[in-house]
């Protein structure tokens, strides 16, 4: 069927754009795209995080009928995860008489339904109804007015040339010291520095460059100047900016994420888009004003008219005595259904089915019997990679594990020793408060700094030769026989050659042992964050965490921290691997932090004084969970009690057996492997070394729960690697304030990387990154494909797939579950009207679990519907 949509009406949200100032119009458009961190601190991003307001139905409906940009699967998708037993066609069922009964129907429910039962499950009309006589004819006669917005350039062929351009001068002023000269001017800004340069480019014609000597040297009056020129009309200068985002939205989503760096909501979008319609205008200026777009693609109608005389129970009698409104209205009801509706329908009853499993797992798992005092309890991040993990450290000893956000609390920028710069290691929806600086004594740095020297020196040498005019071409001849070793060793024998690699690197930033700056030492100059923490902060931090996950008493003698950080080789998103609650960074840090935090005496006085006693010999330490090769590393271990001295020795005889497993039962989901390795954690480590490589782990791929209760609810479970897990405990948190924090804060987190994953697996070529095997690294800010294309902004298709025809990655929406009363659930969405909105809009799904009963709840329009609001 044709992608054309029927239109009775402008939107609303044109009307209310016209006289809007330029600042609201460009706030409005930005909505269409989201933030995009560079490479070095990738992280997921909700493409869609400023569409809430507008139900996932109604926003899916928007961007496939103006922009092309489809966000369902395809319908093979779906017949694919029919036939694995993916989705239970009672379900699809379900949901369709669900769907009829709160929709408007333009027919007799009888005939809507027959037609829609008939478009779920067959993907095109049948050729004779097609050829019906008369049908091209009626057809032909209903008006049909297409809603896709195309930009003057579109319209004239030139979008190609403006694209090139506009990724030109993004390459040049985002640069991080990748090229030989630097943009001129960069100082005035994107605008500015384009303005200055732009009457210089030899790309331009020398008409073109003419047309900008008298153009304004300020982008609001440029960009306000460029829409008047191009005759974009008021009510249309939303959508116009909106099509001009979407063309690049890499690019445009970098814009934002250095605006609102710099503390400008959308200054940067103003100058890009200033710099954008200036050139439209440049390059269309001799072809305007344009002539009024015709619609010629009556065509589209036929098989909606055709769909609805073979399946609605009509003749074409019966269709020429309706009135043309109720003609229209069909047509329009049978166009959106065919498009969207049920292909929503496909994915409720998909999500349905993954969610009547998973709750048939929870509630019918046998409780298991008292067991002895856990020798040692380890706090994991919630990421789905520790799932599998913890499972496996549970089944063979006297442990618990606990679940939370991996940066443990902590809204922190840490600088490591000797660095220039400072990384928030928080999540991007969380400030940092503080800085943690690492420093190590002069005696022990001096040896660590003479080699970090040296090999800084040997990357800027080869750097300047390969950069310089003649230098460069000894290059060659001077590293040829050196390079072409290394080349031929890491290709021919990967394993041996990228581990023994890896461990001269690994011994060459080998550091110091440091101390951390954990007490109040001042502030930074150029943040002016507070270095260090107050007393009362140190107690307050660790105090909210335990508190959180539910551990404030019966604490173990041993108590692990654990961060996690991806070992991969030669792979640009390495940092997507690493842990997103801190910021694209490994988790090491922060694990390190909240240990040393927790041992402090004066903390654990404090938190006695608050009802949490530590006994003295129970003692924290900080480890990583190596998530691509499933290893536990030891990151600061302090002087053990002997208690906690004998489960040190315990777990560490126990971690050899888990990582094995561990290892097995992923190596089992990973392509291209084969039967199952006789060692699985030799395979893990080749993966992650090998520098051809493309999938060294599928990283989050499969996510699609959010569990926030009590490790009892799931313990023993075999989850799969699917479901974030928090620890909760309903009981310590009367007045619901930490339930609070978990959704506002890492549930959030959970909802983005689920988002992240869903729309670089349903649209790859525009919300993903491509093949990673011809993937580019630009300015050192990103990658793009070749060597002019958009700034990527998603995951590659092998994040995602495991062949160019299988996905891995099911795209559902996260579904988030609470274990806590009902009353807790009421007040959470009354307190908190942006999580009632993600839930009432369908970019999450919420169920709850009752404690007392069992009952497993779903919170949807009903029960919403019933809930005060404030």
């Amino acid at each position: 069927m044709s992608r054309s949509v029927i239109s009775l009406e402008r939107s609303t949200e044109a009307k209310k754009a016209a006289a809007c100032p330029l600042e609201a119009i460009v706030s409005e458009a930005a909505k269409v795209i989201a933030p995009l961190w560079p490479i070095s601190a990738f992280i997921a991003r909700h493409p869609w995080m400023g569409m809430e307001n507008k139900s996932f139905v109604d926003a899916a409906d928007r961007l496939q009928e103006a922009y092309g940009i489809d966000l369902y699967p395809p319908m093979a998708v779906f017949h694919a995860a029919l036939s694995k037993g993916e989705i239970d066609v009672s379900f699809i069922e379900r949901r369709l008489q669900r769907w009829l009964d709160d929709e408007p129907l333009p027919a007799p429910r009888h005939e809507a339904e027959r037609l829609c039962r008939a478009l779920l499950w067959n993907d095109a009309v049948p050729e004779e109804a097609l050829q019906m006589p008369k049908l091209i004819e009626l057809a032909a006669a209903m008006p049909l007015r297409s809603v896709s917005i195309r930009t003057r350039s579109v319209r004239l062929g030139l979008e190609k040339r403006l694209d090139q351009q506009m990724i030109k001068w993004c390459k040049l002023f985002y640069d991080r010291g990748e090229a030989v000269w630097a943009l001129p001017h960069r100082e005035h800004g994107f605008y500015g520095s384009w303005r200055r340069l732009a009457p210089l480019d030899p790309s331009l014609s020398k008409e073109e460059r003419k047309r900008l000597f008298d153009w304004p040297h300020h982008p609001e009056e440029a960009l306000q100047r460029a829409l008047e020129q191009l005759g974009v009309q008021d009510e249309e200068a939303v959508a116009y900016l909106e099509a001009h985002l979407l063309a690049l939205p890499g690019w445009a989503g970098m814009m934002v994420w250095q605006s609102r760096r710099a503390g400008d909501e959308i200054g940067g979008l103003i100058n890009y888009l200033a710099v954008r319609l200036s050139l439209e205008w440049v390059f269309t200026a001799p072809h305007l004003p344009l002539k009024e777009e015709e619609n010629e693609d009556d065509r589209a109608v036929g098989p909606l008219l055709a769909a609805w005389i073979h399946w609605g129970g009509m003749t074409l009698d019966d269709w020429r005595r309706l009135p043309l409104e109720d003609r229209q209205a069909r047509l329009v009801f049978a166009d959106r259904f065919w498009r969207i509706g049920r292909r929503h329908l496909w994915l409720e009853a998909w999500e349905d089915t993954y969610e009547a499993k998973l709750k048939e797992a929870v509630l019918t798992r046998q409780p298991e019997e008292p067991k002895e005092q856990a020798a040692a309890q380890l706090l994991f991040c919630i990421d789905v990679r520790s799932e599998p993990f913890r499972r496996h450290v549970e089944a063979v000893g006297p442990f618990e594990t606990y679940g939370c956000a991996g940066f443990f609390g902590l809204p922190i920028q840490t600088r490591v020793l000797d660095s220039d710069d400072a990384h928030p290691s928080c999540p991007a929806i969380v400030a940092p408060r503080h800085e943690i600086n690492e420093t190590a004594s002069p005696e022990t740095a001096a040896p660590y700094r003479r080699r970090r020297d040296l090999f800084r020196f040997v990357g800027r040498t080869f750097k300047k030769i390969k950069q310089h005019l003649l230098a460069g071409l000894l290059l060659p001849e001077m590293s040829g026989p050196w390079l072409g070793l290394h080349t031929i060793a890491r290709s021919a024998a990967p394993a041996w050659a990228g581990q023994a690699i890896h461990q001269a690197e690994m011994s060459a930033q080998q550091k110091p042992k440091t101390t951390l700056s954990l007490d109040c030492q001042g502030h930074d100059e150029t943040t002016g964050l507070p270095i260090g923490l107050t007393k009362e902060e140190q107690v307050q931090y660790v105090k909210q965490l335990l508190v959180n996950i539910g551990l404030t008493s019966s604490f173990a003698p041993l108590v692990v921290v654990c961060g996690h950080e991806s070992e991969t080789t030669n792979n640009p998103y390495a940092s997507a691997l690493d842990c997103g609650a801190c910021g694209g960074a490994a988790g090491a840090f922060n694990a390190r932090v909240f240990a040393a935090l927790a041992n402090l005496p004066h903390v654990r006085d404090g938190l006695a004084k608050e009802g949490i006693v530590i006994p003295d010999e129970t003692v924290f330490v900080a480890a990583e969970h190596i998530t691509t090769v499933d290893e536990l590393r030891w990151v600061e271990v302090p002087p053990l009690s002997e208690a906690a001295e004998a489960a040190f020795r315990q777990l560490k005889q126990a971690l050899a057996g888990v990582s094995r497993q561990a290892n097995a039962e992923r190596m089992a989901k990973l392509p291209h492997v084969g039967a199952m390795p006789r060692d699985p954690v030799a395979e893990a480590r080749r993966r992650a070394v090998d520098w051809s490589e493309i999938r060294p782990e599928w990283g989050l791929a499969g996510n699609a729960a959010f569990l926030i209760g009590r490790r009892a609810l799931t313990k023993g479970v075999h989850l799969d690697g699917r479901v974030f897990l928090h620890s909760y405990d309903w009981r310590e948190d009367p007045t619901g304030e930490a339930l609070a924090g978990i959704i506002a804060g890492p549930a959030t987190v959970g909802q983005w990387i689920n988002l992240q994953y869903y729309a670089s697996t349903v649209a790859p070529n525009y919300y993903g990154s491509g093949d990673k095997t011809t993937q580019t690294v630009t300015g050192g800010i990103g990658v793009m494909q070749g060597n002019g294309s958009d700034l990527l902004a998603g995951l590659p298709w092998q994040s995602v797939a495991a062949s160019d025809r299988e996905w891995f990655h099911s795209p559902l929406r996260l579904l988030v579950i609470i274990e806590a009363p009902s009353s807790y659930i009421e007040r959470l969405l009354d307190e908190n009207s942006e999580f009632r909105r993600k839930v009432q809009n369908g970019w999450l799904r919420l169920a709850s679990i009752d404690p007392d009963s069992g009952a497993w709840v779903n919170w949807e329009a009903g029960r919403l519907a019933s809930v005060q609001q404030r």
